[in-house]
């Protein structure tokens, strides 16, 4: 009898442990799948940081190319400005395409002041070939 007693406490014990066992591991199921989502949501938005890093590097790789290429032109226009003195209507078309580029591509301030300067240079240029 005292056998059959110790067995009965051996498998409600055996059956609790088993219980507790199962529930632990539920929880330790819920606990790795919400760590498994955190560290889905942490990749996802490390992602999305990386997207936007690199489209803003490339806006600003591509703005820095835009600025290069109105300072060439702005620098050929001034070459070209000082070898024209004929009143040719050559220089005021590119530097209203210039302007124009200036203002698509959001020129920075020291490049419309160089272009108004090449148009105040271009506009003394043509007062002075009238009054000759």
């Amino acid at each position: 009898m005292i056998l059959k007693d110790e067995l009965k406490v051996c498998l409600r014990s055996k059956r609790s442990l088993s219980q507790r066992l199962c529930e632990t591991e539920t929880n330790m199921l819920a606990i790795i799948s919400r760590y498994q989502e955190e560290l889905n949501l942490a990749t996802t938005h490390e992602q999305k940081v990386a997207d936007e890093y690199a489209r803003v590097y490339a806006e600003k790789e591509a703005r820095g190319r835009v600025i290069d290429s109105l300072h060439q032109k702005a620098t050929m226009w001034m070459d070209r400005f000082a070898l024209t003195l004929n009143g040719s209507q050559e220089l005021p078309r590119l530097l209203a395409r210039a302007k124009a580029m200036a203002d698509t591509y959001s020129a920075p301030e020291e490049i419309h002041r160089l272009l108004s300067y090449c148009q105040h240079m271009i506009d003394l240029m043509t007062h002075i070939i009238r009054n000759r």
